[in-house]
């Protein structure tokens, strides 16, 4: 019994040191913790750069000789669109083309009954003929008058009746050759033949069935090249590209985008923009024109289009990433001689695949702080690391692609 009690007490009292010593342990802890927070210190944005400064990589704005475009939606159309309708009326008896082919001008596209139309031909020449007679017969009358005039066996009042007779004889024969120019225009309109070259309809009408002139619609013919492009830009853009063309006429140049591509591969020209602003909703419309000989370009077909708002200039460009905004304006992080942040705000140009251009705020020699913007403020020192700035892989087209979204 004594044996017992004597173990427990030597158990219990090993559990008391055990305790006294991790008391002992977690005072010396918090003592430690204590020391350490006393003397630490907030880093002084001014001094020297340590291990707690942030490392963030600068680097220099590029320099690049750059066209600005701005970009639009609109649709292709037309040069050409005309509605083959008959000029005179009669039944149709041919029609000379597949639906949807190319035709050339002058090819037969239909063919009226010309028969009426000939019989008709026939009848005013018939009568010019008799018009004809007529007044070489009344002037063969006039010239014998003349000699009997002198000799005093006819009177002047018969001399008169005669040369009034060749005169209204002479106007039978133009109105009979009118009659002529006529029925033979009338017999020619019974042939339907393409006006422009480029790609027919299918046909409205049926053989048998009677057309009537200026009314009946028998296909349509629409020209594909070249091809206009149309869209509309906005009362300031407007001002803006005649502001840059005021003192010189200037080509403009534009790049063409399908639904279906990533790239503006397709080359043409403004050809036209029009005299007015739609009052309706204050755009002006602009026609471009683009070759289309291998057909890939249809009347009405949705694209994109960019169009150069500028000519070739060098630009000041920085990584789209640096530059961050405030709810005044927009800005980058810098550093000045000591490698201390300085803010900069700026004035932004148009985005060039990934580059933003700088018209004013910078300079080509600022570091500008491209990566671990979000650790910096102004005054901090930091560790930079100057990074060269380059256009990614492929990039040679960066100068020249800046849409503006429209």
């Amino acid at each position: 019994m004594a044996d017992r009690t004597s173990s427990s007490f030597q158990l219990s009292g090993h559990k008391g040191r055990l305790v006294i010593i991790a008391a002992l342990f977690c005072l010396g802890a918090l003592g430690v913790w204590v020391l350490a927070g006393a003397g630490a210190q907030e880093p002084d944005p001014g001094g020297m750069p340590d291990a707690n400064s942030p490392r963030v990589t600068v680097s220099h704005p590029i320099v690049r000789s750059i066209i600005e475009w701005d970009e639009y939606s609109g649709r292709f159309h037309a040069t050409d669109s005309v509605e083959i309708r008959a000029r005179v009326s009669g039944y149709l008896t041919e029609i000379a083309f597949r639906n949807g082919e190319r035709v050339n001008t002058g090819d037969l596209l239909f063919r009226i009954d010309p028969r009426p139309f000939e019989a008709a031909l026939d009848k005013v020449e018939a009568d010019l003929a008799g018009a004809k007679a007529r007044y070489e017969t009344a002037s063969k009358e006039v010239k014998r008058g003349e000699d009997l005039i002198k000799n005093a066996t006819i009177s002047r009042e018969v001399q008169d009746r005669r040369v009034r007779d060749a005169l209204l004889a002479e106007a039978a024969v133009l109105s009979a050759e009118a009659s002529v120019a006529d029925a033979k225009l009338n017999l020619d309109y019974t042939e339907l033949r393409a006006p422009v070259s480029g790609y027919v309809s299918d046909y409205r009408v049926s053989i048998g069935n009677l057309v009537i002139a200026d009314q009946t619609l028998l296909t349509t013919v629409i020209s594909h090249e070249p091809i206009y492009f149309e869209f509309t830009i906005s009362e300031a853009d407007f001002l803006r590209y005649a502001r840059v063309g005021r003192d010189h006429d200037r080509v403009v140049p534009i790049g063409i985008k399908l639904m279906d591509e990533t790239d503006f591969n397709h080359e043409g020209v403004v050809s036209f923009i029009d005299n007015r602003l739609d009052p309706a909703t204050g755009t002006m419309r602009v026609r471009a024109i683009l070759e289309n000989s291998d057909g890939l370009f249809v009347p009405e077909m949705f694209a994109r289009v960019r169009v150069a708002a500028s000519d070739r200039h060098d630009a000041l460009l920085v990584e789209e990433g640096a530059v961050l905004t405030d709810q005044s304006s927009r800005f980058v992080w810098a550093l000045d001689a000591e490698d201390k942040v300085v803010q900069k705000r700026v004035t932004l140009g148009p985005l060039i695949e990934g580059w933003r251009v700088i018209r004013d705020g910078l300079t080509a020699d600022d570091r500008v702080v491209t990566k671990g913007v979000q650790f910096v403020q102004p005054g901090l020192k930091v560790m930079p690391k100057l990074e060269t700035a380059l256009p990614r892989a492929g990039a040679s087209s960066l100068p020249g692609t800046s849409p503006r979204e429209r």
